[in-house]
């Protein structure tokens, strides 16, 4: 088999930055080892205040205790004065080999990489897949390849394309027209095992059909059916109302169009719908049109695929975010994302991190989900609230109950991070190194940056 030079380059690297890894791992801590992290500063996920200057005791993989004793007997000791750990976070919306489509081994593993260098443990790709996902998420998922774990809606349901042409990444997606086609559908991709069902319920601002409710429908009862949850791309409250009512169980995005009533949320609450709000997806459509604080920051551009800051960052760009003539809905609909992310956690619905990191080279995976976490406090929540959103209620979400939290019998999955980000949550981006089942895995973004 041919390969490109460009795909061979891409593989040299790759093999590169698991190589060193490989070492960083080895001469730092074993799999199995007994460590105890020393004078450490610990933020749980659970919302409580920090723990400061604690040890934390780390065996076979996951966390025994957390306390004041300062020695063990034969663990390794690691002094971590004046840093902080926190678990790592946990993305319930983002998108794998979209963005460039490109689904290569070599590209998924490079995404993955790039995930966990940011401290992103996990990552739901969420309805754009192609087949080899299915392998790739078995793989990761028992701990055969590095990187975030991985899950998979597989494919996406849509609207039928008619004359419309074909969206690039989109390929694999089904278009039902009738409840009984979706019905085929469903069954056709519950055999593959996706972790969720990923269907779009959005006119994308008129540009295209939504997909009729009489399909979601049958949609959702089909997937209930073969006990896998719907997770529903929307935009408008009306349609949250008629999703959340014909049983939907996760909102994939923000509702934007209008302030969400007490009754949605009641019944969101009541259903244990979750809500993902997504807004760095919104802002990134009129973000670029000006120069945003985080531009030049290397923890940013770490982030991007090659060319793409040298392509945001010109007049040009600027100029077309700007002129396009939704620009002003753009910003209406971002600041309505703020409000209604505050009214629902307020109202008790399960909040968890979601980002659409990936769907598009602008959308930098990673980078994304911390610039999430600052949203999230722009929009009236805590730093200590943020950040269990993203941990805690993020695993919550996944029915994942050995991750998302510090505590004893929880996986030593986590950060360590050089400030701590109680009271400035823009810490969360000094990240010092990655661990993973007690071992430490990446030493941050600047490793396999592109």
């Amino acid at each position: 088999m041919l390969i490109g030079a460009r795909n061979l380059n891409s593989m040299k690297n790759l093999l590169v930055i698991i190589l060193f890894l490989t070492s960083v791992r080895a001469g730092y801590s074993q799999s199995g080892e007994t460590v105890l992290l020393k004078n450490v500063t610990v933020i749980d996920g659970t919302g409580s205040a920090a723990q400061k200057n604690v040890s934390v005791l780390i065996k076979a993989g996951k966390i025994t205790s957390i306390s004041k004793q300062s020695d063990v007997k034969n663990a390794k000791v690691i002094d971590l004065a004046g840093k902080t750990i926190m678990p790592l976070l946990t993305n319930v919306h983002g998108h794998l080999g979209m963005a460039l489509n490109n689904h290569s081994h070599a590209q998924l593993l490079k995404e993955l990489l790039r995930y966990e260098s940011y401290g992103v443990g996990t990552v739901v790709s969420m309805g754009t897949d192609k087949e080899g996902i299915f392998s790739l998420r078995d793989s990761s998922r028992m701990g055969k390849i590095p990187g975030a774990y991985v899950y998979t809606a597989g494919y996406g349901f849509r609207a039928p394309l008619g004359t419309r042409p074909q969206e690039m990444g989109m390929e694999k997606l089904y278009r039902p027209a009738t409840p009984e086609e979706a019905v085929r559908n469903v069954r056709d991709l519950a055999k593959l095992k996706p972790d969720f069902i990923k269907m779009w319920v959005d006119d994308m601002g008129g540009s295209t059909p939504k997909i009729q409710p009489e399909v979601y429908r049958a949609i959702i009862e089909e997937a209930h059916k073969n006990g896998i949850r719907v997770a529903a791309h929307l935009y408008y409250l009306e349609d949250a109302h008629r999703l959340i009512d014909m049983g939907a169980d996760i909102f994939a995005h923000s509702v934007r169009d209008k302030e969400m009533d007490d009754a949605l949320i009641a019944k969101m609450k009541a259903k244990g719908t979750i809500y993902t709000p997504t807004l760095t997806r919104d802002g990134y459509e009129f973000f670029y049109g000006s120069v945003q604080p985080w531009i030049n920051d290397p923890f940013f551009r770490a982030a991007l695929e090659p060319g793409v800051y040298e392509t945001i960052t010109t007049d040009a760009y600027r100029k077309k975010v700007m002129d396009n003539p939704r620009y002003q809905k753009n910003v209406e609909a971002y600041k309505m994302a703020l409000r209604n992310l505050k009214k629902v956690h307020d109202g008790g619905v399960l909040v968890a991190l979601g980002t659409d990191s990936g769907a598009q080279t602008v959308r930098a995976q990673g980078f994304s989900e911390h610039l999430e976490l600052q949203l999230m406090v722009d929009a009236g929540l805590t730093p200590l609230q943020a950040i269990t959103v993203s941990t805690r209620n993020a695993c919550k979400a996944l029915n994942v109950k050995d991750q998302g939290t510090l505590a004893p019998g929880m996986n030593a999955d986590f950060m360590v991070l050089g400030e701590n980000p109680e009271n400035n949550i823009k810490a969360t981006q000094k990240i010092e190194s990655v661990w993973k089942n007690g071992v430490l895995v990446n030493v941050g973004p600047k490793v396999g940056r592109n």
